[in-house]
């Protein structure tokens, strides 16, 4: 499995998890604070569309996990 597909997997279980946390009626809910998580991760996607950098892409690059290139 390549970096960017394990960065697409990552980035939607963080979101659909924060949602569950975030949304008032899921039986998982917490705190409506978790919303800001999802709005973090989606922020992070978007600004790396452009930039090509991601946070997580270079923690597995560390663990030796190759990109798709």
């Amino acid at each position: 499995m390549n970096a960017e597909r394990i960065v697409r997997i990552v980035a939607g279980s963080f979101i659909l998890l924060s949602l569950a946390l975030g949304v008032e009626v899921s039986p998982l809910f917490v705190s409506k604070y978790f919303l800001l998580f999802t709005a973090f991760v989606g922020l992070n996607l978007f600004q790396s569309g452009f930039t090509q950098i991601c946070p997580l892409n270079s923690i597995l690059a560390r663990f030796g996990i190759k990109g798709s290139c």
